[in-house]
């Protein structure tokens, strides 16, 4: 019998490319939306009835499902976000407990470092740094109590996996200014003719940007591996560039007649200055390796985001 995977938030930006590469694996894959041979199942996950149903006959849960959006998102729902989200992880977890899994899968954030002085972020940091201060990255670190707190009292195996900063194709920008991430976002206002383009903040942010396919080869790769139970894991690029080398480049690959002009406009108040892992863990124990070159890639996120 074919091993299932049940991905909440299979539909999303990267949950739908977990199911992809599960489905060319070869597994037998449940979602809570239609993609091509897979089994759908539409579910209130914040309700535990409901969860418990889309846990039946399940080996392994990727929880991937949450409230997540841009640094504008964050930042209008603060409430909704840790509500939500909290709501889903007791109704995962407890459907998880009673059904007996074999291990949970769950998708953390690069947000819990968010107080971090300490570069590049490595998991043993965890536990050692502040907590986050914005109600995502704070929902997010939650959950990783939740992976612990449900092993400790009953036994549930898991595996928490961080991805940095995922970009690729299918990602939308969003209808507001930081309602999705940044790159969607900047290649929107450059190809909608925004000139000098609006930088938020002073443009020295760094990030390190993931393809989304190489953080979901990380996912599968903790999900296929003993040595990832009750691990953690940093998935991301060691490549650090600043918002004003992403804006330039950007606009380079969209390939724009004006010269390179920006604006500075002021930021939101829980904006990360720095984010750059350590994946030294991952591609230990997992083998995991980033394949996709930024610049390569981009050119692709831009055709599809005009196809829009």
């Amino acid at each position: 019998m074919k091993t299932k995977v049940l991905v909440t938030g299979g539909a999303g930006f990267i949950g739908s490319e977990v199911v992809k590469q599960l489905l060319e694996k070869g597994y037998q894959v449940r979602v809570a939306e239609v993609p091509a041979n897979c089994e759908f199942l539409r579910v209130d996950l914040t309700n535990k009835d409901a969860a418990v149903r889309a846990m039946d006959e399940v080996d392994y849960c990727i929880h991937l499902a949450a409230k997540i959006g841009g640094i504008g998102y964050f930042h209008k729902y603060p409430a909704t976000i840790l509500s939500e989200n909290n709501k889903m992880y007791s109704s995962v977890f407890e459907a998880a407990v009673a059904k007996k899994i074999k291990r949970i899968i769950y998708l953390s954030s690069s947000m819990v470092f968010e107080s971090t002085d300490s570069f590049p972020s490595k998991e043993k940091d965890i536990g050692k740094i502040p907590p986050p201060v914005s109600s995502y990255g704070f929902s997010k670190l939650v959950g990783e109590w939740y992976c612990r707190s449900f092993f400790d009292e009953h036994g549930l195996k898991y595996t928490i996996i961080r991805p940095f900063n995922a970009y690729g194709i299918n990602e939308a920008p969003g209808e507001e200014v930081g309602y999705a991430h940044v790159i969607p976002d900047l290649i929107k206002k450059i190809l909608a003719g925004q000139y000098p383009l609006a930088l938020l903040g002073d443009g020295k942010q760094t990030r390190c940007f993931t393809h989304v396919s190489d953080i979901a080869q990380g996912i599968i790769l903790a999900m296929e591996s003993s040595k990832a139970e009750n691990e953690d894991f940093n998935i991301g690029s060691e490549k650090e560039m600043t918002m004003l080398q992403l804006a330039k480049l950007l606009w380079e690959k969209c390939q724009m007649k004006k010269a390179f002009k920006v604006k500075y406009v002021p930021g939101f108040k829980y904006d990360i200055r720095k984010r750059v892992p350590s994946s030294k863990k991952a591609k230990k124990v997992l083998g995991w390796i980033e394949k996709k070159k930024f610049a390569e890639e981009l050119p692709k996120v831009i055709e599809w985001i005009k196809m829009q």
